[in-house]
């Protein structure tokens, strides 16, 4: 379909699970959208930052051609199947106390097969060899024709097992990837109710007059306007108006610069990435159930966060160990379904379809990785309080934990107009989970201490980066925060002092005179 030259493609929901839950309970959205497909334009690069070139001997994703029907995945992750197996009963745990749908059983017995197969198919190269070296010498013509028949056998039967295990390594990797992240043993075990307060920080804000949810201060101060945006592109849509954009703008850039100030790199990133990213950064888009909404006819879909295309960046790569850790920033846009999502407690701004977003991420040798977790919920936490926010600090529980996530804290600040506590942030240790999916290595810059060589052949083998990834500022939830917060009698809205600078110095949103 055509319309001025442009092609229109159809968003269809592919399944994923929720980017802050691993309980994949959704009901679909029973619809599909359209978008306007962006013209393609090639990598730039950044000189003012540090580039990554690849490296010739990363081993790289497997790839297939595009197959609608088929089920098995079109890349293989470096899953330690030897670790899993021998500790089989604390990953069995693992699983149980994350409410994951992994069959661990079903992974086990698919290695086993796949690893009695590979020596099959080793058993019958070899004996190939034999024969082709037989016939390099003189021979009886009975002999040499013997020979070519068993050579032909040997050839026929190992297509065939190498088909086999093709499918097998295929299926097996189907099922592994399903199985989560293990999970740091301080992490409280449960559902979301039995996560732990780490920290509270101030107090609600006390009002001597009616309080006014963020609804009804955007409708009286001409700031936001639901109505239209539903009768232009559905529910869960929004314009913002007057201030609101100034505020919106504003509260990118002073968090940009605020992280930035940290040695973060700032980055805007493509909102359109291959469904096999967004598998390989641990979200599985399979099912009928979704978060994602995927490009019809095609193997892209929109982003839900830019952790994905970031994750991406270093994909099939080996990392100088001189370079780590890499720090990001990113703005983006994020589209989710939330699907499911409804009622009183997720309306207004606090749920959206849309939204912009300006997320941490970070890759860093595995023993750092606990430090750039407790650095990055810091920086969460300075950014939330310099705004005057009222919020506590959470460990998440197991049961809470998305399949990526070693461990996760997240930041929920009050909301006065909502009469509640609602999340606006959180940060995860995904440790190797992603870097063995996405193939992100790094080189040691010293051998180990058992390989004592000298020379081009002691070069100490790549290891797994760590990632981790923080939310700094999720834009419509910080307006529902300021807005709810710092409301005055007259219908006015304080602007905080930070942010001021970075709105023009606008100090109070008033009502629009009549």
């Amino acid at each position: 379909m055509g319309m001025g030259g442009t092609t229109l493609q159809t968003l269809k929901l592919a399944s994923i699970p929720s980017f802050s839950s691993s309980r994949f309970v959704f009901k679909p959205l029973p619809k599909t959208l359209t978008f306007l497909a962006p013209s393609r334009h090639g990598r730039t690069q950044r000189p003012p930052f540090p580039l990554l070139a690849r490296a010739l001997s990363a081993a790289p994703a497997v790839q297939t051609a595009p197959d609608e029907t088929a089920v098995k995945p079109q890349w293989k992750a470096a899953i330690d199947f030897k670790w899993i197996r021998e500790n089989k009963e604390a990953v069995a745990l693992n699983i149980e106390k994350r409410n994951s749908n992994a069959n661990l059983e079903t992974v086990l017995q698919l290695y086993d097969k796949m690893t009695h197969l590979q020596k099959e198919v080793e058993r019958l190269r070899g004996e190939r060899n034999v024969v082709a070296n037989k016939m390099k010498g003189k021979l009886e013509p009975a002999e040499r024709q013997r020979l070519i028949e068993e050579g032909k056998n040997l050839k026929e039967g190992l297509v065939t097992l190498e088909e086999d295990l093709l499918k097998l390594t295929d299926e097996l990797q189907q099922e592994a990837q399903c199985i989560p992240n293990m999970t740091h043993p301080d992490v409280p075990i449960g559902g979301e109710e039995s996560s732990v307060i780490r920290k509270m920080i101030g107090s609600p804000c006390k009002f001597s007059f009616p309080v006014k949810d963020h609804l009804q201060l955007g409708k009286e101060l001409d700031l936001l306007d639901f109505d239209a945006a539903a009768e232009v592109s559905g529910s869960k849509f929004y314009y913002l108006k007057n201030e609101a954009v100034m505020l919106e703008m504003g509260l990118i850039n002073w968090t940009l610069s605020e992280v930035m100030k940290k040695g973060f790199t700032p980055l805007t990133t493509p909102e359109i990435v291959r469904s096999s990213v967004v598998e390989k950064c641990g979200f599985q888009p399979r099912g009928a159930n979704t978060q994602v909404y995927s490009i019809e006819g095609s193997d892209q879909c929109l982003i839900g966060t830019a952790e994905i295309p970031v994750g991406g960046i270093h994909m099939d790569s080996i990392v100088a160990e001189s370079l780590l850790p890499l720090k990001y920033v990113a703005f983006s846009h994020c589209f989710r379904t939330e699907a499911g999502a409804a009622g009183t407690a997720t309306r207004g701004l606090y749920r959206v379809h849309q939204f912009s977003k300006v997320e941490m991420f970070v890759l860093c040798q595995p023993e750092q990785s606990e430090f750039y977790h407790e650095e990055l919920i810091k920086i969460e936490e300075d950014l939330f309080s310099s705004l005057g926010l009222h919020y506590k600090t959470l460990d998440m529980a197991s049961g809470d934990l998305g399949a990526p996530a070693y461990r996760k804290y997240d930041v929920e600040a009050w909301m006065p107009g909502l009469e509640r506590f609602g999340e606006i942030s959180s940060a995860s240790n995904c440790t190797d989970y992603q870097s063995r999916r996405l193939g992100i290595r790094y080189r040691p810059s010293e051998p180990s201490s058992t390989n004592s060589k000298k020379g081009k052949g002691s070069l100490p083998p790549p290891k797994f980066v760590h990632t981790l990834n923080a939310t700094a500022c999720a834009i419509p939830r910080m307006i529902v925060c300021l807005l709810e917060n710092y409301q005055q009698e007259d219908g006015s809205v304080i602007i905080p002092e930070p942010l001021r600078p970075f709105m023009g110095g606008l100090q109070i949103i008033a009502p629009k005179s009549r």
